[in-house]
């Protein structure tokens, strides 16, 4: 059943102007936290890797056209590098977290929708899926791209998150915003935290859905960081992943059905995700994801006239010119601790290490061993002796501690004991 409402708003236009992003200082998570009033529970919820969840993709209309191992810094950029109408991209491994293509990736930008990814992470993070949201005037009042929710009208969280990401409605932000956080502000403040927690440190949100503010921005790196940590929550895989769903308000009761935009869904058969978005300012923005052979990767392209092409184009060159390989595993022996007096010492690698990066980069690795505890005795199994650098071309990817495989005991010398009889 279709509202009055739902049938007019079909035929509006929805457009809006955005200022200029300029660069606002970003204070740090221990500050960001003395000024917010969070319970214990939400800070834990800000600070935590993804909680798996049962399942939960962004509607924007066309014409008003973002735990694991640290990502490591850039590892590959091979010849013949795909030209794109992006102003700003990017190509992460969602594994790895390793950068296999960028231009410029740090270069702060309007968001526009891509904002609404962190959004939903704290929503499905924070909240119960089958908890009750009532709308307030606030939140019904919130305009251009909605999902034109009404005051009063209740539905689940779940289906609000859902409507957040595929129909990119910015009026389901808000309402999600003030189930979890009691204001919009509030929220605001929690997703900061949560993007500074994410490793998004050039990323500043000032509301819930990326409606214009020139303190609002993010980085084409920043949003790649943030789908990640998205895609490891099943439920917000789950809802990125529909090309059309439908949801169900409790009061009244009705469906809606909802499209997603993200052409590549229908476009490109590995697409799995994840979110549009589009103003003035941001121009046309994409984050998107596929898996191909079991192989995940994230596309952003920001301020893209072709965006969808854009994206398969990255998508298709990391597949076929970039992979991921094995460094070391975990408890593999790496070097040899040396002790005198005593046979060397088997040093393990702590957990495995996988890196993403050209192919014809794979036999330049190269595996450096940096000794930090000195060889003082006794030594306590799995204490830590050292770490294994992972190199190329270089640059440090990343590092591994280095872990005793056995116990060393000091050695006690012994002394005989004489009598004075015997003297």
């Amino acid at each position: 059943m279709f509202r009055p409402k739902w049938t007019q708003a079909c035929f509006c236009a929805l457009f809006f102007t955005v200022l200029g992003v300029q660069p606002v200082q970003a204070t740090n998570l221990s500050q960001k936290m003395a000024e917010s009033e969070i319970s214990n529970s939400q800070v834990i919820a800000l600070t935590q890797s993804p909680v798996k969840k049962a399942p939960i993709t962004e509607k924007t209309p066309e014409t008003s056209q973002i735990l694991s191992k640290q990502p490591s810094p850039a590892t590959a950029n091979p010849s013949g590098r795909p030209t794109l109408s992006a102003d700003a991209a990017v190509l992460m491994d969602a594994i790895t977290g390793d950068v296999l293509f960028d231009k410029q990736a740090h270069k702060r930008r309007a968001p526009a929708s891509t904002t609404k990814m962190i959004s939903a992470i704290l929503g499905l993070e924070l909240g119960r899926p089958d908890e009750i949201v009532t709308v307030s005037p606030k939140a019904a009042a919130v305009g251009e791209s909605t999902i034109h929710l009404d005051p009063g009208e209740r539905a689940t969280l779940y289906e609000l998150v859902t409507g957040a990401l595929i129909k990119s409605g910015n009026d389901a932000c808000v309402a999600i915003a003030e189930q979890i956080a009691g204001s919009e502000e509030q929220f605001v403040r929690m997703m900061n935290q949560k993007a500074l927690f994410i490793g998004a440190k050039d990323t500043h949100f000032e509301n819930t859905n990326g409606l214009p503010n020139k303190n609002h921005y993010s980085t084409a790196y920043d949003l790649a960081l943030i789908a990640r940590y998205g895609l490891q929550i099943p439920a917000f895989t789950s809802i990125t992943r529909q090309k059309e769903t439908e949801i169900h308000f409790l009061e009244p009761d009705f469906f809606m059905d909802l499209r997603n935009t993200n052409k590549l869904l229908w476009n490109y058969p590995y697409a799995d995700g994840v979110k549009t978005g589009t103003t003035n300012a941001a121009g046309k923005c994409l984050v998107a994801s596929a898996t191909k052979n079991g192989r995940q990767l994230i596309a952003v392209v920001l301020h893209a006239p072709n965006r969808f092409g854009d994206a398969q184009k990255l998508l298709e060159w990391g597949f076929a010119q970039t992979e991921t390989t094995s460094v070391v595993k975990s408890g593999e022996m790496v070097a040899e601790f040396p002790l005198s007096g005593f046979e060397p010492l088997q040093a393990l690698a702590q957990y495995s290490v996988e890196v993403s990066l050209a192919a014809s980069d794979k036999t330049k690795i190269e595996k450096k061993i940096q000794w930090t505890r000195s060889t003082d005795l006794p030594i306590q199994a799995g204490e830590k002796l050292g770490i294994c650098e992972v190199w190329l071309n270089g640059q440090k990817i990343t590092s591994v501690p280095l872990l005793a495989e056995r116990e060393v005991k000091a050695f006690k010398p012994r002394f005989l004991s004489l009598n004075s009889e015997g003297m």
